[in-house]
């Protein structure tokens, strides 16, 4: 094992670590993960969508998932917050119709109540009284969302002891949030599941994108963490941790 070899290699990862929209098409096929939750995230958006419907995708990213849907054009609404997904969203949303508008306040969302008949969010932030002010009566809301032990294993390994970032993201304190705003709960759903890296150099990737999980990471301040990553790679082929999902689908 070339100590060296790998930091350069590790180094180069570290140093073209950005996404565009939300696109890990880098690592493709160099990790593995939510290849089993026990829901499908788009299944369940398409139960409640129909060409009638005036849909809301709040944190959008880049658009991808809400263009997959191929829903009418007037009828479909978008966030984001993330300045160069902004830019992004802009650029690709608003030439099509699609009513886009930068919003990084889940609080405050920039449309009139009771605007939508569909609210969907994934992975982003949200407010469950807001929601409630923009859904029509019996508009639905379909959320799934990172949880507040994803990737822990992981974190410790780099960097022991890193307070988590967002401590109260499980199912039971979510759902009460819902419940005190009056909605009624149609669907929950919690699980923890693999995330596999075939590689150190995902790894690195990875956790320079996810920065709020991995918190001051670098390639020379985990080094020696990294080599016993190597280790791993090395007997097993993998590194694995673990991720947290939980899913919520509400009505007004």
């Amino acid at each position: 094992m070339d100590k060296e070899y790998l930091r350069n290699i590790w180094k180069y990862e570290e140093k073209i670590a950005h996404i565009h929209g939300w696109d890990f098409s880098h690592i493709h096929d160099r990790y593995e993960v939510e290849n089993d939750l026990p829901w499908n995230y788009e299944q369940i958006v398409r139960q409640y969508l129909d060409n009638s419907s005036n849909i809301l995708d709040y944190d959008t990213g880049g658009g991808e998932f809400l263009l997959s849907l191929n829903h009418p054009y007037s009828k479909t609404a978008a966030t984001e917050g993330y300045p160069p997904n902004v830019k992004l969203c802009k650029n690709r949303l608003l030439p099509l119709g699609i009513d886009f508008k930068e919003c990084n306040n889940p609080a405050r969302i920039p449309f009139d109540d009771a605007a939508f008949n569909l609210i969907i969010n994934r992975h982003g932030n949200f407010n469950a009284q807001e929601i409630y002010r923009l859904l029509r009566n019996d508009g639905v809301f379909v959320t799934e969302q990172v949880g507040s032990e994803n990737d822990r294993d992981l974190v410790e390994l780099v960097l022991p002891e890193t307070e988590k970032p967002f401590p109260n993201l499980n199912l039971k304190e979510q759902l009460q949030h819902f419940e005190n705003a009056g909605f009624h709960i149609l669907k929950a759903d919690e699980v923890c599941r693999p995330i596999v890296f075939y590689d150190v150099g995902a790894f690195v990737w990875f956790a320079h994108i996810i920065e709020w999980e991995f918190p001051g990471f670098s390639v020379d301040k985990c080094f020696e963490q990294l080599l016993k990553m190597q280790e791993m790679v090395e007997k097993d082929g993998r590194i694995v941790g673990t991720i947290h999902r939980y899913l919520i689908v509400v009505k007004k």
